[in-house]
């Protein structure tokens, strides 16, 4: 294969091009946002050769743009989930008898520079990666895997190939630049999409009924039974219809190849919505105009559709937006109301009628009589329409109702329905996450707060200050956890911990610790005597938690050839790092002596007025893992002006590539910077550094306490 010029672009950027306007490539990152960048440089590239005109090349169809977003779209996704490395792409429109066709490789990039004038053409795509030594999506795989993306290269190209150069794999493929108009993305730019169904000049339906015979689902089943059915007979009899049979397709593989392209790109879309709100949105707004002129998403409570349960209309929304709001007031008067044999696939539905009686409240607030209603300004043709419904069914229970209508029609056609089932799989999957998240971000705050103290206790002479950011949005309460609390008279202890593990097992563990700290501390246990009776504490829980479970793996195996299988408890390891220490008055001229110990945590670091820092505890052994073990204290006086910083190894190891933060005594370097800072000054500036230190976020919580003595 020749060599390919390659050019790095921002994404965004208008795609670079060689030669006389026929080339264009750009480079994209090797992570989840690649695929969608890239449907969109395609997009963009056969949008700008159309407008140009170039010679030969002709207006490209819509089934062109489809197809290659669709191709590309995959053949990128290989390049990110299989080599993980910067991808290239090339766009070629060359002449239809040039490279690419019959010489098995994609061309150079001189290809097209002096293309056959007036000629057919074709439009050779090429997605390039930097790890050839990786497998192909599609071939076989060591561990057995397969794909489906060169399945569908091969199925719409008109041919394709892998070429390898040294350190560049470049997987290509041909598509034919029919002729036809050039159809722009109607989700993009409001052009009524492609009905092979439409009614006779000046018929329409019979007001009341739903004239929508023949809806099948994809499977080619059709609605089950006792399903909303068009009047005009009885279940099961044939409907006579008031429109015509559909006209033959006019562009038969658009459904199965343009249907894709979209049901990929709005599988991309919804998977990264977590609010139900914004997928109730984005489902109506990727429905309209394209597949309909008006759309209505209802979602049902937590609970599914139980007895009283009412679906709460989430979103409106009409091609004409001056109309959504005299929709919304005609379609809640009534919502749809599926059976519950209608589990996710679309049944026809009642044209809504155009106008309501509703109640209008007078100035003073009281009932000023019905009024009618009515959808403003309707269009010719409006008045009536084909409607299809569909339960947005999921996980083994309604998350809500997808409307959809479009005006002028005799029936939806048979594809549309089908791909409306589709995609209403995938909104109803959507919102069931979109839950799943709220729910698991909602539980982890209420833990996050409960596991917090309330308030830190001031001590006099010090000023305090903590930070505390969980590792990722909504992620579960973390194990990291502090506290400042008065332990008696002239006494103040302090704690920074961090539990083995994450998520609700390491919040456990964290929720009974604290308690214990403060008891034993009240109790007048020093901070050595804290530490031991904590560990002896927490080798005794596991321990129990180990025999615990022993013995129900013995009861499993006892009633095995019965087939029973008793439920047992998870044995979960209680490891801990702590730093506890404590803060005494020593009562000449305002003195301040801390005694503290470090049991496998962080060590606490010292900074003195002039700069210096200096470490202030021994390393120990983890709290939890050895029962005889016991922990010493270090003492020290904490001078006007000293700064004492104390940290999770959230901030110590926190990565940039192979390289710590604390590499070097990193940390130390950066707090000899804070030198004059104060608490607050201290704890802003370690954590800038700690988050500028990578441009990827924490993937660990980070906690820091600064005690700083005026």
């Amino acid at each position: 294969m020749g060599s390919i010029p390659m050019q790095r672009e921002t994404a965004g950027a208008r795609p670079a091009v060689g030669g006389p306007d026929r080339v264009a490539h750009t480079s994209l990152p090797g992570n989840p946002r690649s695929p969608g960048i890239a449907r969109g440089f395609v997009r963009l590239v056969l949008a700008g050769w159309a407008e140009a005109g170039l010679p030969g090349s002709g207006p490209f169809a819509e089934r062109l743009a489809d197809d290659a977003a669709l191709l590309v779209s995959e053949l990128v996704t290989n390049a990110v989930v299989h080599a993980g490395t910067e991808v290239e792409l090339v766009c070629r429109l060359v002449p239809a008898d040039g490279p690419g066709s019959a010489d098995g490789g994609p061309g150079n990039a001189d290809s097209g520079a002096d293309g056959a004038v007036g000629g057919a053409e074709a439009l050779v795509v090429e997605v390039s990666d930097h790890h050839p030594a990786r497998p192909l999506r599609g071939e076989p795989h060591p561990a057995g895997e397969y794909g489906r993306g060169l399945h569908l290269v091969g199925a719409l190209a008109e041919s394709w190939g892998v070429s390898y150069r040294r350190g560049l794999k470049t997987v290509w493929f041909r598509l034919p630049a029919t002729a036809g108009a050039v159809v722009p993305d109607p989700a993009v730019r409001g052009v009524p999409p492609l009905w092979s169904a439409v009614l006779a000049p000046g018929e329409v339906p019979v007001p009341g009924e739903v004239p929508v015979p023949g809806v099948v689902t994809a499977s080619g089943a059709p609605p089950a039974p006792g399903a909303p059915r068009p009047s005009g007979g009885p279940a099961g009899d044939p409907v006579p219809r008031s429109g015509p049979d559909p006209a033959p397709d006019r562009d038969g593989g658009w459904c199965s190849r343009g249907a894709l392209s979209f049901l990929a790109e709005a599988s991309d879309l919804l998977a990264g919505q977590f609010d139900e709100e914004k997928v109730a949105a984005l489902a109506a707004q990727l429905l309209v105009p394209r597949f309909a002129d008006w759309c209505a998403v209802w979602l049902d409570g937590e609970a599914g559709r139980g007895p009283g349960a009412q679906p709460r209309l989430a979103r409106v929304w009409h091609a004409n937006e001056t109309r959504i709001e005299g929709l919304r007031t005609v379609l809640e008067k009534d919502p749809p109301a599926l059976p519950d044999a209608a589990l996710g696939w679309p049944v026809p539905w009642p044209w809504p009628q155009a106008a309501a009686v509703v109640a209008v409240p007078a100035p003073d607030g009281s009932a000023d009589g019905p009024v009618l209603a009515e959808w403003p300004d309707p269009e010719p043709g409006d008045e009536h329409g084909s409607a299809l419904a569909c339960r947005l069914f999921a996980g083994g229970r309604s998350a809500g109702t997808l409307l959809l209508g479009r005006a002028g029609l005799a029936r939806i056609p048979d594809e549309v329905t089908a791909l409306v089932e589709d995609f209403a799989r995938r909104v109803a999957l959507a919102v069931v996450s979109a839950r799943q998240y709220t729910r698991q971000a909602t539980t982890s705050l209420v833990l996050q707060q409960g596991l917090r103290p309330r308030s830190i206790a001031a001590v006099p002479g010090v000023d305090t200050q903590v930070v505390y950011e969980p590792a990722g949005e909504g992620a579960w309460a973390g194990g990291d956890f502090y506290d400042i609390f008065h332990a008696g008279e002239g006494r103040w202890c302090f704690a920074l911990g961090d539990v083995c593990g994450s998520g609700p097992e390491a919040a456990v563990v964290t929720g009974l610790v604290r308690p214990w700290l403060k008891l034993l501390a009240h109790e007048g246990h020093g901070v050595a005597g804290v530490l031991d009776r904590l560990n002896r504490m927490l080798v005794d829980d596991a321990t129990q938690a180990t025999e615990a479970a022993a013995a129900a793996v013995a009861a499993v195996a006892a009633v095995a050839t019965a087939g029973a299988h008793p439920a047992g408890e998870v044995t979960q390891v209680r490891f801990l790092s702590l730093l506890f220490g404590e803060l005494v008055a020593t009562g000449e001229a305002g003195g301040l002596r801390c005694t503290l110990a470090s049991a496998g945590h962080p060590l606490p670091l010292l900074l003195r007025p002039d700069g210096r820092v200096r470490p202030v505890a021994a390393p120990q052994v983890l709290l939890g893992v050895l029962e005889d073990t016991a922990y010493e204290a270090g003492t020290f006086d904490l001078e006007p002006g000293d700064t004492l910083l104390c940290v999770t190894d959230g901030v110590t190891e926190r990565r940039s590539g192979q390289r710590q933060f604390d590499d070097g005594d990193g940390l130390a370097a950066a707090l000899a910077g804070c030198a004059g800072l104060g608490a607050a000054g201290t704890a802003e500036r370690i954590r800038a550094l700690v988050h500028g230190f990578d441009t990827a976020p924490p993937d660990d919580d980070l906690a820091l306490l600064v005690l700083h003595r005026r």
